[in-house]
């Protein structure tokens, strides 16, 4: 009698425990069913927003995986993206972008994803240096922002920037110019003189490579080709400091000769 009392004791504890556990089953059933991943979403942008970004990279990931046909999908490989780009790991984040553009071509804000993965190549440009591939790769991606969407508004940031990428190559081949230059070096001064003014010809170097060709030009003796260069020079930047460093050089070198008197009607003295 006692034994079945004990094993009636024992039978009602695992059907109560049986019970817990169904409903909490039922709970997370339920709680998943009414579950969307707008809602999820919403969660996962607010755990952003507070910073707290391990935890929405977990509910981010969790919508790919369980919702991988939903917009809220497409949005959360964005923001896994942007998430690397806001901690500066560019690598990661340009290949996160890289498929979304591959698999999202007409995402309504693909635009958006163009532009930032422009930015994680831009943002690594530290400075004129040698030969950057960051300066190359920055104007590829910015430029296909303009191109593929003019309208958009991220166009008038990057064509900003692409004069900002302009000016940092421009500057880089003024140094390696000067360098050359420096050295009697003339034909290789030349060339990164010339790049700068055919290529890069809206960047503030154009004037002093003007002025440096000019003034290669004159110590070499090619005093016509001197003198021309110092003609566009004064017509296109008749304003520029290196238009009167070119007037007053070429001045004091030939003050009493024939290309004197040239330099004067070119400069109308």
């Amino acid at each position: 009698m006692i034994l079945r009392i004990i094993l009636n004791i024992v039978f009602l504890i695992l059907l109560s425990s049986c019970s817990g556990n169904s409903n909490k089953n039922i709970d997370n059933f339920n709680e998943n069913a009414l579950s969307t991943p707008e809602t999820e979403y919403i969660k996962a942008m607010q755990r952003f927003e507070n910073q707290e970004f391990s935890e929405a990279i977990i509910i981010f990931q969790n919508i790919e995986k369980i919702y991988p046909l939903s917009n809220e999908a497409a949005q959360s490989r964005i923001m896994l993206g942007f998430i690397d780009y806001l901690r500066l790991d560019y690598d990661a984040a340009i290949m996160k972008f890289t498929k979304i553009i591959k698999k999202y071509p007409s995402l309504n804000n693909i635009d958006y994803v163009y532009y930032i993965r422009a930015l994680c190549y831009y943002e690594q440009i530290s400075h004129e240096g040698l030969d950057g591939e960051y300066n190359t790769l920055a104007l590829e991606n910015l430029n296909q922002v303009i191109n593929r969407f003019p309208s958009s508004k991220y166009a008038k940031d990057s064509y900003q920037k692409i004069i900002l990428v302009k000016s940092n190559i421009a500057a880089k081949h003024m140094v390696i110019g000067r360098f050359y230059q420096k050295n009697k070096k003339f034909t290789s001064a030349l060339n990164r003189y010339n790049v700068v003014i055919n290529d890069y010809s809206e960047t503030k170097f154009t004037p002093e490579a003007l002025y440096r060709i000019s003034e290669i030009y004159y110590s070499i003796g090619m005093l016509e080709e001197s003198s021309n260069t110092a003609a566009i020079l004064g017509h296109n930047f008749p304003k520029s400091d290196w238009y009167k460093f070119s007037y007053n050089n070429l001045s004091k070198k030939e003050k009493n000769s024939i290309f004197s008197k040239s330099i004067n009607k070119i400069f109308n003295k």
